[in-house]
């Protein structure tokens, strides 16, 4: 072996370093995702001649940010989820699937900070400055002063930096740039991991907001060591689904904000727009209640959207009935199925069930419990439910029916939209929550057994 080389095994899946080959990563247990990589040995002396100047201490004290130190964008709803807009030297990765539109969200952007006065840089190692310009075009922002490039290696990066110092830098994508210094191919665990490391020491020490689009694998993580999610301070997932026109930027990581928090836009063919009434976009059959129809409010970081379910019971023509969920776990609407049938008294059994959420929206948390439940019993009795009625709460395995968290912002996002009606757990009669919802009735529900009683 090349004495100035060196065998190292990385997790592909977490980015730990191991002494050997071994089957099972010891850090996150994932099977089969130890490679083995060639590097130079001296390979950390790129990363260390970035730090000679010598590093100046300071107390908490004198280390004050102000507000003006953020970058606002455009978009309101950028801004949410960066908790109040860019923060001068943070790196942020965004990710999401193939066309899913991160180079059009980050070129729109990146027009508008150009035009706000502030120097920013494009630079791709998918695409040529022609291609780019094409698609500035179709935007309606060819005319932005955007400076451009086309670069895949590191050092010829830095040193394009290094010269022009912008405020702002996008990079698309990191899995296209290599180290000169590495001998294996780009995208590699050990390419991405010291690509990376060189950007962020370069914007850390010049105050640069440093984007960094990722690609996704075909299971929905993020290509690469998962330790370049942890070298970033933000990690913004770009999801939704191409045959709707709604898309989602969440903030998986956030260092300065709240994380959870999403931004809702709209993809159209002159780029991407704001949501502006979120509930209204994802409500279908609001004053038209039909056949196996509910709505619940839900919360995504701090906002709060009304949406659309449904679901449709159908008497089964095969051996096994079928359960199909779209939007959910599938394995909790097997257990909402077993609960409506021991403790509710329906007998679902021999019945195919399917379920969606209007808008293709994805939803993990226990608040469309009842909605679900609500939905299942006006497609298996064949009858809508009550015109603005809504559902909200967690259903037990005992038949019972829970709150769930901000119970009263839910409420009054009902209320604000004109629901008339919600449907709740009535074992709450002295909490806050049940006083004051802009004219909404609360309707009382205990078990899920009463909840025939109540909808229709």
């Amino acid at each position: 072996m090349n004495r100035k080389t060196r065998s190292v095994y990385i997790c592909g899946s977490c980015g730990e370093s191991h002494p050997k080959w071994v089957g099972r990563c010891d850090s996150c247990g994932a099977w089969d995702t130890v490679t083995e990589f060639r590097e130079p040995v001296a390979v950390s002396r790129v990363a260390k001649s970035m730090s000679a100047k010598s590093t100046k201490v300071v107390s908490l004290a004198e280390s004050k940010v102000t507000s003006e130190s953020r970058i606002k964008s455009p978009l309101s709803e950028i801004d949410r989820v960066l908790g109040g807009g860019l923060v001068r030297g943070a790196a942020v990765l965004l990710a999401g699937d193939p066309g899913i539109g991160k180079s059009t969200l980050l070129l729109q952007l990146m027009s508008a900070w150009a035009c706000g006065g502030a120097l920013t840089l494009y630079l791709s190692g998918e695409e040529s400055t022609g291609q780019v310009s094409m698609r500035a075009r179709r935007l309606g922002v060819a005319d932005a002063p955007v400076h451009m490039a086309t670069e895949t290696s590191a050092e010829a990066i830095l040193t394009i930096l290094m010269a022009q110092k912008p405020d702002i830098v996008v990079i698309d994508s990191i899995q296209t740039i290599f180290c000169e210094a590495l001998e294996s191919a780009p995208g590699s665990v050990s390419q991405i991991r010291e690509s990376a490391a060189l950007l962020l020491r370069f914007a850390k020490s010049n105050g640069t907001v440093l984007f960094l689009i990722g690609h996704v694998t075909k299971e929905g993580a993020i290509a690469g060591p998962r330790v370049l999610e942890h070298m970033v301070d933000t990690v913004l997932s770009f999801e939704g689904d191409t045959t709707y026109q709604y898309r989602i930027v969440r903030a998986v990581k956030n260092r300065f904000g709240p994380s959870g928090e999403i931004a809702l836009l709209s993809m159209s063919d002159s780029g991407l727009r704001e949501v502006q009434n979120a509930s209204e976009f994802f409500l279908l059959n609001r004053h038209d209640p039909q056949v196996g129809t509910a709505v619940a409010p839900i919360m995504e970081g701090s906002r709060i959207l009304v949406v659309e379910l449904q679901a449709l019971v159908n008497r089964s023509h095969f051996g096994i009935p079928q359960r199909v969920a779209s939007g959910i776990n599938p394995r909790r609407l097997s257990i909402i199925l077993a609960v409506l049938e021991r403790h509710g008294g329906h007998s679902l059994g021999d019945h195919d069930v399917f379920f969606n959420i209007a808008g293709g929206l994805t939803v993990a948390e226990p608040a469309i419990d009842l909605g679900i439940g609500a939905a299942i019993l006006s497609s298996f009795r064949n009858r809508p439910m009550r015109r603005d009625v809504a559902c909200l709460g967690e259903l037990g395995l005992g038949g019972e029916i829970r709150p769930v968290n901000n119970m009263a912002g839910r409420l009054r996002e009902l209320g604000r939209m004109g629901f008339k009606e919600c449907v709740v757990t009535g074992s709450a009669d002295e909490a806050d929550w049940t006083k004051g919802h802009m004219g909404l009735t609360l309707i009382r529900c205990i078990k899920i057994g009463d909840l025939d009683g109540v909808i229709f």
